[in-house]
């Protein structure tokens, strides 16, 4: 079931990369087949007809800076309702909650005005705080359930070696859910790499349009030059693919915390 399942999830990855290095000629021929020799001329074609380039460095900043801030805010207050007790705090969790509920684009009307109010339509900066506020509720259970499995007998006698609250969160809290923040952090990143439709709606210019605009005009650039949209889609899986894949031991170490108790 497993050998199937991998399969299935790898086939089409293989299939496009195999087809960014053949031939248009190749690629009518048969799909299926091995291209004859494997050349680069198809990535050249890929960067030549669109910017992919300047979009793909558009989207490491704002995946990159959105996720850094999403984490720093969401670690200190997740951290806050996972450990101590005050009023309301059930209703201010329970309106994270809501908020996942939500559906996003409901709200491109006020976002778009609001970001208009501020002069932020258009620029990289408006992108990394809409995809930061929209990935809070995510990272916050995340890391909220992290918390909850470090024993509070830490915290304990890091008090009595006279540590203060600042002090035990980021020498034993922060190193000790290294897990979760890494978790919490591919999640955004990967989450805001494919996002589509507020990177459409709040941009209108190549200053900060992401490379999930960048395939759509490959759409319509290369109708019938499949390999060069190949290759785009190539350049556009690489980098989630390469940090899932180094960082997986993080993220199994993350979801299965908690799990066995004792």
């Amino acid at each position: 079931m497993l050998i199937v399942i991998a399969f299935i999830s790898l086939g089409p990855i293989l299939w496009v990369l195999v087809g960014s290095f053949k031939t248009r000629s190749e690629i009518y021929s048969s799909a299926f087949s091995l291209p004859r020799s494997f050349g680069f001329a198809n990535y050249t074609e890929a960067f030549r007809l669109v910017p992919i380039g300047k979009y793909f460095m558009n989207s490491l900043i704002v995946c990159t800076a959105n996720t850094l801030l999403n984490i720093l805010v969401v670690a200190a207050f997740s951290y806050i309702l996972a450990r101590f007790d005050f009023r309301m705090k059930n209703l201010l969790v329970a309106a994270i909650a809501s908020v996942m509920l939500l559906p996003s684009q409901s709200l491109a009307v006020p976002i778009f005005t609001l970001l208009r109010s501020f002069h932020l339509l258009d620029t990289k900066t408006g992108l990394i705080l809409i995809y930061a506020a929209f990935g809070i509720p995510v990272s916050f259970f995340i890391l909220r359930s992290y918390y909850l499995s470090i024993p509070r007998s830490l915290e304990e006698a890091a008090s009595i070696d006279g540590a203060g609250f600042l002090t035990t969160f980021l020498k034993i809290i922060v190193p000790l859910s290294l897990p979760g923040l890494v978790t919490a952090a591919i999640l955004q990143f990967l989450s805001t790499w494919n996002e589509f439709f507020f990177a459409l709606v709040l941009t209108s210019g190549d200053q900060a349009r992401t490379v999930p605009i960048a395939l759509s005009y490959y759409l319509g650039t290369f109708s019938n030059n499949y390999p060069a949209l190949f290759a785009a889609v190539v350049l556009t899986i690489l980098p989630p693919i390469a940090i899932f894949v180094f960082s997986q031991e993080k993220v199994v170490e993350s979801l299965t915390a908690g799990a066995v108790k004792g």
